[in-house]
């Protein structure tokens, strides 16, 4: 059972640090919505501070790793093989907006392959996680894949491109075939959460383009461990590393696979 080994010791340690000070920080948004300045530089700011958090507290168990970190670039591995991918606030917009749906994105790769990988929400206190073939988790309870096998049954999610990102006419072709086969489709605005739902099978699947390694690395982790599948838009496992992801119980994914690579 991955719960209680040495790794997620230390990775929901450095967690709740810094969730504990971003569920004050996220208290303070709802007064700065109102202000003339708006509360952009104050969410910068806690997101910087939070990474920072992190990258103190697994620096200081494992000092010879390296990082990968939205905000602070590359850092690379003393050891040459293991590296964390962090990202502290996963749904800044939600965070900026006063919407209590984000997350912190811990991932830890060694040579290349992640092994371990935690998304946790502060505010609702959930808190997934999965170490390689040793199931996925969240909290105290053991996570499996949705086991429904129609897509007319299926609640989806998905992200959709907002204003300064291409691609949003391949976006609506997409969407316009998924929505016509399946029960709802949901735009959240984290996607490590919604991989993390998909694991815990309350999505039967999630699509997008154009993601980071921190968006991904530690939910990816948490749908194949729960039992489900993880692929880029040609079937392939290097998610990660592409940015294009389809996740899903093993029952839809080929169907959810084909409705948004045919266009």
């Amino acid at each position: 059972m991955a719960r209680g080994s040495a790794l997620w010791t230390v990775m929901t340690g450095a967690a709740q640090k810094a969730g504990r000070a971003l569920r004050r920080d996220f208290g303070e948004v709802e007064q700065l919505q109102v202000s003339n300045k708006g509360p952009s530089d104050f969410v910068s700011a806690a997101d910087i501070k939070a990474e920072k958090t992190l990258r103190t507290e697994l620096q200081k168990a494992r000092p010879r790793f390296g990082f990968l970190m939205e905000e602070g670039g590359e850092v690379p591995a003393e050891d040459g093989k293991h590296r964390w991918i962090i990202d502290p606030i996963d749904g800044t917009t939600n965070f900026l907006h006063g919407i209590p749906h984000f997350a912190i994105s811990i991932a830890l790769e060694m040579e290349g392959e992640v092994i371990a990988g935690l998304v946790y929400n502060p505010i609702v206190e959930e808190m997934f996680y999965a170490e390689k073939g040793k199931g996925a988790f969240l909290n105290d309870h053991r996570l499996r894949v949705s086991s429904r096998n129609r897509l007319s049954d299926a609640v989806i999610a998905t992200g959709i491109p907002f204003l300064g990102r291409p691609g949003h006419k391949p976006f609506l072709d997409q969407m316009g075939r998924v929505m016509a086969e399946v029960a709802g489709i949901r735009r959240m605005g984290a996607a490590s959460l919604d991989l993390a739902y998909v694991a815990a099978g309350r999505y039967e699947g999630f699509w997008e383009t154009g993601l980071q390694p921190w968006d991904i690395a530690a939910g990816v982790l948490l749908v194949r461990e729960a039992g489900g599948f993880a692929t880029d838009f040609k079937g392939g496992k290097d998610v990660v590393h592409n940015g294009n992801v389809v996740a899903a119980n093993g029952k839809l994914h080929k169907q959810i696979l084909d409705l948004v690579t045919k266009g």
